[in-house]
């Protein structure tokens, strides 16, 4: 006898197979059986024609502090949400120890949000082991972050690296690896990653050539360089041997727009075609959300957030910042490419700040009387550089092309700031997929979108056991009307639930019955197999 029957659903496989209707039977945390009469169950579920499909897996957010946090799981599941990957963009929370401990977690601190209460995080394996502590109400897996991992070891001043710094930065990848990493994170658009130079970046990632453990990468630059990006990942991933998988793929900037991304996407399929392992993601929103501090070239970051406050207050380092944001090119310029009014504070501190949060700083510098410039200095410097911001960055043509390209999944990028306005995606993203690009704008059919938030993902990272209907498989199950899914979360009114998940499996026990919340200890620890 299983444990649950679901009857009479329009199963979606997960591998963008058409639906079809029958029963799907779960016992001892795995599917056992799909199809018909498959057999009596202790308990049962009509789905009557509603979607059946896997877990919808993320494997990039930032909530590395927040599964601690007595709330996690909750607007991840409302999602559909069953499994997520932490330490993305190469801002792991561990392994972290040594002399630069604490400056690390003030950089991590916009992006992960505080570590609330005190953790293991030396080492991967002891942050793995503290979680599995946790009553768990949704899989969650890590990446170690290289940048991170360089950071504990060298700090944010140095830009050359000396031998023996290497040898520790090998050592503590390998450590993470063999504490369960599912892969290796890279941020070369944050510090002290971007200090690296494409054969330095090859030194430091030596030791994993030829092995099949992914590759991850926030690449070094999104705007006007996205294609030279591009290619130092497709030349690293070919000098390695590695599987490289693209994050959040996005050509920043109007002048951009649909005409980078194209190229991008017949790189990828010129890459795979002669022999790569690739692979790219995308999240379903104009607007981006960062490090406020991610505005500033790359030389301005060398130091840490304190170095950066300082240059902000000096009136040379601020005229000429000024002059590199006015006119230039050899960095992501965000403020030149978008403009101060499509850049948003999302969080601020400061009790005399906090009433411009949500405002952006083109609104912030007529409220305080100032230039823009100064306005957006004078912020970093009195905020500690602890802003994050809601930057509004691509076309909605592009991320169509992207979602539409068979290398691409379905990723979220929440950031877990403990205060001011989230960016509405860490709510609502697999919510919006459905709404947005499968029933309003008929971008995907649903089948396809399914296969992105599931399979394509679970591929990409190695998870093996999720993102299937199938027999064997992990039993994380969904069961939703489609016409029913909506994202509630705005821009001004981020914090709410996405509705529409009627029921959700996670492994073979419901953590949504009929809506409500049900077992909210199901989750499980992932480590690289």
């Amino acid at each position: 006898m299983f444990d649950w029957l679901i009857r009479d659903g329009l199963i979606y496989d997960g591998l963008g197979n058409p639906p079809v209707r029958g029963d799907v039977a779960i016992s001892g945390g795995r599917i056992q059986a799909v199809g018909r009469d498959l057999g009596p169950a202790r308990s049962t579920l009509d789905a009557g024609g509603r979607a059946v499909t896997p877990g919808f897996l993320d494997i990039h957010r930032h909530g590395d502090c927040a599964a601690f946090r007595p709330d996690f799981g909750r607007l991840e599941l409302r999602q559909g949400l069953t499994t997520i990957v932490n330490g993305n963009c190469g801002l792991s929370l561990a392994p972290l120890s040594g002399p630069y401990r604490q400056e690390v977690l003030d950089y991590l601190n916009p992006i992960t949000g505080p570590l609330e209460t005190e953790r293991p995080i030396e080492t991967l394996g002891a942050y793995l082991q503290a979680l599995e502590g946790e009553d768990l109400p949704i899989h969650v897996g890590m990446l170690a972050g290289a940048g991170t991992i360089r950071a504990a070891v060298a700090g944010y001043s140095r830009e050359r690296l000396e031998e023996a710094d290497y040898r520790e930065i090998h050592r503590r990848i390998a450590q993470a690896l063999e504490d369960g990493a599912l892969g290796v994170s890279l941020g070369l658009g944050y510090a002290p990653e971007c200090f690296y130079t494409t054969q330095e970046l090859l030194r430091a990632l030596a030791p994993r050539k030829g092995r099949d453990i992914p590759l991850t990468v926030h690449m070094r630059e999104e705007g006007d360089a996205v294609l030279e990006a591009l290619e130092e990942m497709l030349a690293v991933g070919k000098a390695l041997g590695v599987p490289v998988h693209i994050s959040h793929l996005k050509a920043m900037g109007r002048r951009n727009w649909d005409r980078l991304i194209p190229d991008a996407l017949r790189r990828l399929r010129e890459a795979e075609q002669a022999g790569m392992d690739v692979a790219c993601d995308v999240y379903p929103y104009t607007a981006g959300s960062t490090q406020r501090i991610h505005i500033l070239p790359h030389d301005f970051l060398q130091g840490g957030t304190e170095a950066i406050t300082r240059r902000l207050r000096d009136p040379e380092q601020r005229a000429m910042l000024r002059r590199r944001i006015e006119t230039g090119t050899d960095f992501d310029n965000i403020a030149g490419m978008v403009g101060w009014e499509n850049i948003l504070c999302s969080t601020l501190q400061t009790p005399a700040n906090r009433p411009y949060q949500g405002m952006s700083i083109a609104d912030i510098a007529k409220a305080r009387g100032q230039d823009p410039f100064d306005c957006a200095f004078d912020l970093l410097a009195e905020e500690h550089c602890a802003i994050t911001m809601i930057d509004f960055i691509t076309a909605e043509s592009d991320i169509a092309r992207i979602l539409q390209d068979s290398h691409a999944s379905v990723i979220s990028d929440s950031t877990y700031p403990t205060e001011g306005k989230r960016h509405p995606r860490v709510y609502g993203t697999f919510a919006r997929v459905i709404e947005t690009y499968v029933r309003d704008k008929r971008v995907l059919p649903l089948e396809e979108a399914v296969r992105k938030m599931t399979s394509a993902p679970a591929d990409a990272l190695r998870l093996r056991g999720k993102g299937r209907i199938a027999p064997g498989m992990d039993a994380d199950v969904l069961v939703f009307d489609p016409e029913k899914v909506r994202e509630r979360g705005t821009y001004g009114e981020p914090d709410r639930y996405a509705e529409g998940m009627d029921c959700v499996f996670v492994s073979g026990a419901p953590a949504i019955w009929q809506g409500e919340f049900a077992a909210m200890d199901r989750g499980t620890v992932l480590r690289r197999r």
